[in-house]
């Protein structure tokens, strides 16, 4: 199936993609970074690096850290971080409204696939 995947490049140092908005959306979800990081088969390091990364990115942090005792710590999405997925996400429904002819056009134009041929 064809899809359309959108990165956002602020700079060469600063991007945002489908990676990272969906990590921001599982702790908006779960209130946890280890939460998120498990349901993205990701590291608690990955996880924790890409959301520094993201708080550094944005003028105001995404995701609100908060240590805890016994019952361990959490996290929460803030509004920065809510506006984030939100923008992010309107972008990429608009960026597939407006490809979705050519996108059918292309899928239409591919090459029947051979036996053992894997996925890329």
């Amino acid at each position: 199936m064809t899809r359309l995947t959108l990165r956002i490049d602020f700079d060469k140092a600063r991007q945002l993609g489908p990676g990272k908005v969906r990590l921001l959306e599982l702790i908006g979800e779960h209130g946890s970074i280890t939460a998120a990081s498990r349901l993205m088969d990701m590291s608690y390091r990955r996880a924790w690096s890409l959301i520094v990364s993201l708080n550094k990115t944005f003028a105001e942090p995404v995701v609100v850290a908060r240590t805890g005792g016994a019952g361990g710590g959490s996290a929460e999405l803030t509004a920065k971080g809510q506006e984030v997925v939100r923008c992010y996400r309107a972008i990429e429904a608009n960026a597939l409204a407006a490809a979705a002819g050519d996108l059918d056009a292309l899928q239409r134009s591919l090459a029947q696939r051979g036996k053992g041929e894997a996925d890329d």
